[in-house]
């Protein structure tokens, strides 16, 4: 359960604002965006090789193609080009003290949790090993410092869980999650990694 002794640099800190958490947080969000949409310029789209009609003497506005972007079914002028670059860069410092005082805030919120899940392989012993912590129906973020194939066979199949490991933690996960289950081994690897002591 959770432990009175974790370290206060991490999981003690005081926020007074939360501008860094939501910067890193929509840092995530951006940096996970595909530019996958693009639309047909007017050059690209199919057909229009023919004058409408004549220049003059129709009384009509002058065209030279049906692909025009104000002609329906023409191109799309100004729009999406499947390149567009959405990311925001945040420096790796910023970055792990939005992660120590997103840690805080759960903390004081009493939703750290320090627990082994049972890895055995099979999804129901895993279960079993949540169901005493009493988080039926919550969203669980589970950090351990390595993940093992028979944790990750345990846990696939558990919708309301996500496995990281400790190094990978990020703001978004840690803010969605109505409860952080760390191992006791994933504590020690988070507190040496947001305090930079991994080699230390």
């Amino acid at each position: 359960m959770a432990d009175a002794n974790l370290n206060k640099e991490v999981f003690g800190l005081s926020v007074d604002n939360h501008e860094l958490i939501k910067l890193a947080y929509d840092a995530y969000l951006a940096n996970s965006r595909s530019s996958h949409a693009k639309t047909l310029k007017r050059g690209e789209v199919r057909g229009g090789g023919k004058k409408p009609w004549k220049q003059k003497g129709t009384g009509r506005a002058r065209f030279g193609s049906t692909r025009n972007p104000i002609w329906r079914h023409g191109g799309v002028a100004f729009g999406r080009t499947g390149e567009e670059n959405f990311k925001k860069n945040i420096t790796r410092e910023s970055k792990k003290v939005a992660i120590r005082q997103a840690l805080s805030l759960k903390n004081k919120e009493k939703a750290v949790i320090i627990a082994d899940i049972k890895a055995t392989g099979k999804t129901k012993d895993a279960a079993k090993s949540l169901s005493t912590l009493k988080l039926d129906g919550k969203n669980i973020l589970a950090v351990v410092s390595e993940k093992t194939p028979e944790l990750i066979r345990s846990t696939n199949n558990l919708s309301n869980l996500k496995l990281v490991r400790a190094t990978y933690l990020n703001v978004f996960d840690i803010m969605n999650a109505d409860a952080v289950v760390f191992s006791s081994d994933a504590v020690k690897a988070t507190e040496a990694w947001l305090l930079g002591k991994e080699n230390a």
